[in-house]
Protein backbone atom coordinates (compact mmCIF):
# COMPACT_ATOMS: atom_id res chain seq x y z
CA UNK A 1 0.00 0.00 0.00
CA UNK A 2 1.19 3.24 -1.17
CA UNK A 3 2.85 5.74 2.36
CA UNK A 4 2.01 9.32 1.74
CA UNK A 5 4.52 12.11 3.73
CA UNK A 6 2.14 14.59 4.71
CA UNK A 7 2.01 17.74 6.41
CA UNK A 8 -0.19 19.22 9.00
CA UNK A 9 -1.20 22.59 6.83
CA UNK A 10 -3.83 23.89 9.05
CA UNK A 11 -6.02 22.55 12.63
CA UNK A 12 -9.74 23.59 13.16
CA UNK A 13 -11.23 22.91 16.39
CA UNK A 14 -14.73 21.29 15.58
CA UNK A 15 -15.83 20.92 19.09
CA UNK A 16 -13.89 20.94 22.69
CA UNK A 17 -12.98 17.17 21.92
CA UNK A 18 -12.48 17.38 18.21
CA UNK A 19 -9.99 18.99 15.83
CA UNK A 20 -10.15 19.10 12.18
CA UNK A 21 -6.43 18.17 10.42
CA UNK A 22 -6.20 19.66 6.95
CA UNK A 23 -2.51 17.29 5.31
CA UNK A 24 -0.79 18.55 2.36
CA UNK A 25 1.83 16.37 0.79
CA UNK A 26 5.28 16.88 1.33
CA UNK A 27 6.20 16.36 -2.57
CA UNK A 28 4.74 17.56 -5.65
CA UNK A 29 2.50 15.31 -7.86
CA UNK A 30 -1.15 14.18 -7.44
CA UNK A 31 -2.80 12.08 -4.76
CA UNK A 32 -4.31 9.34 -4.66
CA UNK A 33 -8.26 10.28 -5.53
CA UNK A 34 -11.15 8.80 -3.43
CA UNK A 35 -14.92 8.55 -3.73
CA UNK A 36 -17.47 9.57 -0.94
CA UNK A 37 -17.18 6.96 2.31
CA UNK A 38 -13.33 6.84 2.13
CA UNK A 39 -10.71 6.79 4.77
CA UNK A 40 -6.81 6.95 5.26
CA UNK A 41 -4.63 5.26 7.94
CA UNK A 42 -2.76 7.80 9.24
CA UNK A 43 -0.03 7.06 11.68
CA UNK A 44 -0.43 9.03 14.37
CA UNK A 45 2.66 10.72 16.27
CA UNK A 46 2.50 7.55 19.18
CA UNK A 47 3.25 5.68 16.45
CA UNK A 48 -0.31 4.19 16.45
CA UNK A 49 -1.82 3.73 13.36
CA UNK A 50 -5.78 5.07 13.04
CA UNK A 51 -8.15 5.15 10.37
CA UNK A 52 -10.00 8.36 9.78
CA UNK A 53 -12.76 9.16 6.84
CA UNK A 54 -12.04 11.90 4.90
CA UNK A 55 -14.80 14.81 4.56
CA UNK A 56 -13.38 16.70 1.52
CA UNK A 57 -13.84 16.02 -2.43
CA UNK A 58 -11.79 13.14 -3.39
CA UNK A 59 -12.41 13.94 -7.13
CA UNK A 60 -8.93 15.52 -7.89
CA UNK A 61 -6.95 16.34 -4.13
CA UNK A 62 -4.64 18.44 -3.20
CA UNK A 63 -4.86 17.83 0.56
CA UNK A 64 -6.58 15.19 2.85
CA UNK A 65 -9.22 16.53 5.67
CA UNK A 66 -9.93 14.58 8.46
CA UNK A 67 -11.44 15.07 11.81
CA UNK A 68 -10.17 13.65 15.22
CA UNK A 69 -11.90 13.22 18.34
CA UNK A 70 -9.96 12.85 21.88
CA UNK A 71 -11.10 9.73 22.78
CA UNK A 72 -10.93 9.83 26.93
CA UNK A 73 -10.63 6.13 26.99
CA UNK A 74 -8.71 5.24 24.04
CA UNK A 75 -5.58 4.10 23.88
CA UNK A 76 -3.58 7.01 23.16
CA UNK A 77 -3.11 7.61 19.34
CA UNK A 78 -6.38 10.50 19.71
CA UNK A 79 -4.58 11.90 22.36
CA UNK A 80 -1.57 12.03 20.34
CA UNK A 81 -2.96 13.57 16.91
CA UNK A 82 -4.72 16.52 19.37
CA UNK A 83 -1.37 16.95 21.46
CA UNK A 84 1.58 16.58 18.94
CA UNK A 85 0.36 16.85 15.49
CA UNK A 86 0.62 20.84 15.19
CA UNK A 87 0.65 22.95 12.33
CA UNK A 88 4.16 22.06 10.49
CA UNK A 89 4.09 18.20 11.88
CA UNK A 90 4.65 15.52 9.28
CA UNK A 91 3.12 12.03 9.39
CA UNK A 92 2.68 8.67 7.08
CA UNK A 93 -0.19 8.66 5.36
CA UNK A 94 -1.53 5.94 3.67
CA UNK A 95 -3.44 5.94 0.15
CA UNK A 96 -7.36 6.18 0.79
CA UNK A 97 -9.34 3.04 1.13
CA UNK A 98 -13.47 3.04 0.98
CA UNK A 99 -15.00 -0.07 2.92
CA UNK A 100 -18.54 2.39 2.38
CA UNK A 101 -19.30 2.70 -0.80
CA UNK A 102 -21.95 4.67 -2.11
CA UNK A 103 -24.35 2.98 -4.96
CA UNK A 104 -26.40 4.80 -6.90
CA UNK A 105 -30.34 5.03 -5.41
CA UNK A 106 -33.32 6.82 -6.30
CA UNK A 107 -33.18 9.16 -3.21
CA UNK A 108 -30.93 9.10 0.09
CA UNK A 109 -31.01 9.32 3.53
CA UNK A 110 -27.54 9.65 5.52
CA UNK A 111 -27.82 9.02 9.44
CA UNK A 112 -25.04 10.55 11.31
CA UNK A 113 -24.01 10.03 15.22
CA UNK A 114 -21.24 11.62 17.06
CA UNK A 115 -17.95 11.46 14.80
CA UNK A 116 -19.49 9.70 12.71
CA UNK A 117 -20.69 12.78 10.83
CA UNK A 118 -17.27 12.79 8.73
CA UNK A 119 -18.55 10.35 6.02
CA UNK A 120 -22.24 11.44 6.15
CA UNK A 121 -20.38 14.87 5.49
CA UNK A 122 -18.75 13.78 2.45
CA UNK A 123 -21.91 12.17 0.81
CA UNK A 124 -24.04 14.69 1.47
CA UNK A 125 -21.77 16.77 0.16
CA UNK A 126 -21.22 14.95 -3.19
CA UNK A 127 -25.24 13.84 -3.51
CA UNK A 128 -25.39 17.47 -3.64
CA UNK A 129 -23.21 18.02 -6.40
CA UNK A 130 -24.43 15.31 -8.26
CA UNK A 131 -27.99 17.08 -7.89
CA UNK A 132 -29.39 13.83 -5.83
CA UNK A 133 -32.12 13.93 -3.56
CA UNK A 134 -31.28 13.31 0.04
CA UNK A 135 -32.05 13.89 3.73
CA UNK A 136 -29.35 13.75 6.71
CA UNK A 137 -30.45 12.53 10.49
CA UNK A 138 -27.57 14.25 12.88
CA UNK A 139 -27.60 12.74 16.29
CA UNK A 140 -25.71 14.05 18.95
CA UNK A 141 -25.50 15.09 23.14
CA UNK A 142 -25.64 18.50 22.25
CA UNK A 143 -25.43 20.94 19.84
CA UNK A 144 -21.61 22.28 21.15
CA UNK A 145 -20.72 18.43 20.88
CA UNK A 146 -22.07 18.23 16.63
CA UNK A 147 -19.01 18.56 14.54
CA UNK A 148 -19.51 20.12 11.40
CA UNK A 149 -23.17 21.27 12.22
CA UNK A 150 -23.19 24.32 11.36
CA UNK A 151 -21.34 23.47 8.18
CA UNK A 152 -24.06 21.08 6.98
CA UNK A 153 -26.92 23.10 8.46
CA UNK A 154 -25.55 25.86 5.78
CA UNK A 155 -25.01 24.01 3.30
CA UNK A 156 -28.14 21.78 2.97
CA UNK A 157 -30.68 23.80 4.90
CA UNK A 158 -33.63 21.97 6.27
CA UNK A 159 -32.55 18.60 4.50
CA UNK A 160 -30.50 18.53 8.05
CA UNK A 161 -32.66 17.34 11.42
CA UNK A 162 -30.46 17.41 13.76
CA UNK A 163 -31.59 15.83 17.09
CA UNK A 164 -29.92 16.20 20.82
CA UNK A 165 -30.62 13.97 23.35
CA UNK A 166 -28.51 15.77 26.27
CA UNK A 167 -28.04 12.54 27.76
CA UNK A 168 -31.51 11.76 28.31
CA UNK A 169 -32.36 8.25 27.94
CA UNK A 170 -35.75 9.32 27.30
CA UNK A 171 -35.19 11.82 24.78
CA UNK A 172 -33.30 9.51 22.60
CA UNK A 173 -34.58 9.95 18.91
CA UNK A 174 -37.33 7.26 17.23
CA UNK A 175 -36.30 5.94 14.15
CA UNK A 176 -39.35 3.91 13.91
CA UNK A 177 -41.10 6.10 11.48
CA UNK A 178 -38.21 5.87 9.16
CA UNK A 179 -38.18 2.21 8.73
CA UNK A 180 -42.18 1.00 9.65
CA UNK A 181 -42.51 -0.04 5.69
CA UNK A 182 -39.56 -0.25 3.36
CA UNK A 183 -38.18 2.59 0.74
CA UNK A 184 -36.99 3.45 -2.42
CA UNK A 185 -34.26 4.44 -0.79
CA UNK A 186 -30.33 3.67 0.05
CA UNK A 187 -29.58 4.54 4.11
CA UNK A 188 -26.01 4.74 5.04
CA UNK A 189 -25.31 4.70 8.52
CA UNK A 190 -22.25 5.81 10.67
CA UNK A 191 -21.61 6.64 14.72
CA UNK A 192 -21.75 4.34 17.53
CA UNK A 193 -22.46 0.95 18.52
CA UNK A 194 -25.77 1.68 20.09
CA UNK A 195 -27.00 3.58 17.12
CA UNK A 196 -26.19 1.12 14.52
CA UNK A 197 -27.41 -2.11 16.41
CA UNK A 198 -30.61 0.15 16.75
CA UNK A 199 -31.01 0.63 12.72
CA UNK A 200 -30.12 -3.29 12.08
CA UNK A 201 -32.87 -3.96 14.51
CA UNK A 202 -35.74 -1.90 13.16
CA UNK A 203 -34.53 -2.36 9.58
CA UNK A 204 -34.35 -6.21 9.73
CA UNK A 205 -37.47 -6.37 7.17
CA UNK A 206 -35.95 -4.11 4.58
CA UNK A 207 -34.13 -5.61 1.25
CA UNK A 208 -30.72 -6.64 1.57
CA UNK A 209 -28.07 -4.07 0.72
CA UNK A 210 -30.86 -1.35 0.84
CA UNK A 211 -29.20 -0.56 4.69
CA UNK A 212 -25.51 0.12 5.29
CA UNK A 213 -23.01 0.60 7.70
CA UNK A 214 -19.66 2.06 8.60
CA UNK A 215 -17.95 1.01 12.00
CA UNK A 216 -14.23 1.83 12.94
CA UNK A 217 -14.27 -0.62 15.52
CA UNK A 218 -15.00 -4.36 14.52
CA UNK A 219 -13.38 -5.88 16.71
CA UNK A 220 -13.02 -5.32 20.91
CA UNK A 221 -9.06 -4.52 20.79
CA UNK A 222 -9.43 -4.15 24.57
CA UNK A 223 -12.24 -5.34 26.97
CA UNK A 224 -13.45 -4.27 30.32
CA UNK A 225 -12.16 -7.34 32.42
CA UNK A 226 -9.13 -8.28 30.23
CA UNK A 227 -6.30 -9.07 32.12
CA UNK A 228 -1.94 -8.69 32.31
CA UNK A 229 -0.35 -11.37 30.70
CA UNK A 230 3.06 -12.42 29.84
CA UNK A 231 4.65 -12.77 25.97
CA UNK A 232 7.80 -13.86 25.48
CA UNK A 233 9.47 -12.56 21.98
CA UNK A 234 11.81 -15.32 20.81
CA UNK A 235 14.23 -14.25 18.44
CA UNK A 236 14.75 -10.98 20.27
CA UNK A 237 15.18 -12.70 23.84
CA UNK A 238 12.45 -10.59 25.16
CA UNK A 239 9.86 -11.01 27.54
CA UNK A 240 6.79 -8.26 27.99
CA UNK A 241 3.94 -7.68 30.21
CA UNK A 242 1.43 -6.48 28.06
CA UNK A 243 -0.93 -4.26 30.30
CA UNK A 244 -4.56 -5.19 30.66
CA UNK A 245 -5.34 -1.79 28.48
CA UNK A 246 -2.94 -2.74 25.72
CA UNK A 247 -2.19 -4.50 23.08
CA UNK A 248 0.81 -7.03 22.50
CA UNK A 249 2.14 -4.87 19.16
CA UNK A 250 1.05 -1.40 21.64
CA UNK A 251 3.23 -3.10 24.43
CA UNK A 252 6.05 -3.87 21.82
CA UNK A 253 6.15 -0.11 20.53
CA UNK A 254 5.97 1.35 24.31
CA UNK A 255 9.06 -1.19 24.90
CA UNK A 256 11.01 0.45 21.61
CA UNK A 257 10.36 -3.14 19.65
CA UNK A 258 9.51 -2.03 15.86
CA UNK A 259 7.05 -4.84 13.64
CA UNK A 260 4.98 -4.19 11.03
CA UNK A 261 1.32 -3.19 11.45
CA UNK A 262 -1.80 -1.30 9.42
CA UNK A 263 -4.81 -1.39 10.59
CA UNK A 264 -4.66 -2.31 14.18
CA UNK A 265 -7.96 -3.54 14.41
CA UNK A 266 -7.75 -6.96 13.21
CA UNK A 267 -9.10 -6.28 10.05
CA UNK A 268 -6.45 -6.37 7.72
CA UNK A 269 -3.74 -9.15 8.41
CA UNK A 270 -0.33 -7.35 8.48
CA UNK A 271 0.64 -8.45 11.97
CA UNK A 272 0.18 -12.05 11.45
CA UNK A 273 2.78 -13.36 13.84
CA UNK A 274 3.43 -17.28 14.26
CA UNK A 275 2.13 -18.34 18.01
CA UNK A 276 4.73 -20.72 19.33
CA UNK A 277 3.16 -21.57 22.37
CA UNK A 278 0.39 -20.89 24.57
CA UNK A 279 -3.21 -20.55 23.72
CA UNK A 280 -4.55 -17.21 22.47
CA UNK A 281 -7.95 -15.11 22.72
CA UNK A 282 -8.34 -14.73 19.14
CA UNK A 283 -10.30 -10.96 18.31
CA UNK A 284 -9.35 -10.52 14.90
CA UNK A 285 -11.43 -10.98 11.78
CA UNK A 286 -8.92 -12.49 9.25
CA UNK A 287 -7.13 -16.20 10.09
CA UNK A 288 -9.28 -18.99 8.87
CA UNK A 289 -9.78 -21.53 11.85
CA UNK A 290 -6.96 -24.03 10.68
CA UNK A 291 -4.39 -20.98 11.41
CA UNK A 292 -5.24 -20.57 14.89
CA UNK A 293 -3.48 -22.92 16.49
CA UNK A 294 -0.45 -21.53 15.07
CA UNK A 295 -0.66 -18.26 14.70
CA UNK A 296 -2.32 -14.76 15.75
CA UNK A 297 -2.47 -10.94 15.22
CA UNK A 298 -0.97 -9.25 17.70
CA UNK A 299 -3.03 -6.21 17.11
CA UNK A 300 -6.02 -7.51 18.55
CA UNK A 301 -5.37 -10.84 20.00
CA UNK A 302 -4.51 -11.73 23.94
CA UNK A 303 -3.18 -14.45 25.65
CA UNK A 304 -5.93 -16.47 27.43
CA UNK A 305 -6.75 -15.52 30.61
CA UNK A 306 -4.08 -16.66 32.98
CA UNK A 307 -2.02 -18.13 30.26
CA UNK A 308 1.21 -17.38 28.64
CA UNK A 309 2.49 -16.64 25.11
CA UNK A 310 5.60 -16.95 23.16
CA UNK A 311 5.91 -15.66 19.73
CA UNK A 312 8.10 -16.15 16.82
CA UNK A 313 9.37 -12.29 16.86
Amino acid sequence: MELIRMRVAARRALTPHIVEFTLVPLHEGALPAFTPGAHVTVEAPSGAMRRYSLVNDGTAPSKYVIAVKRESAGRGGSASMHDEAVEGHELNVKAPENDFPMADAPRYLLIAGGIGVTPIYAMASHLEREGKDFNIIYLSRSAGEAAYLEDLTTAFGDRVLAHHDEGDFDRIYDFWDHFAEPQKLSVYCCGPKPLMDEIRAISGHWPEGRVNFEDFKPVEVVRADDEPFEVELRKSGATLTVPANRSILEAMRDAGLNTVSSCESGTCGTCKTRLLEGEADHRDMVLMDEEKANNLMICVSRACPGGRLVLDL
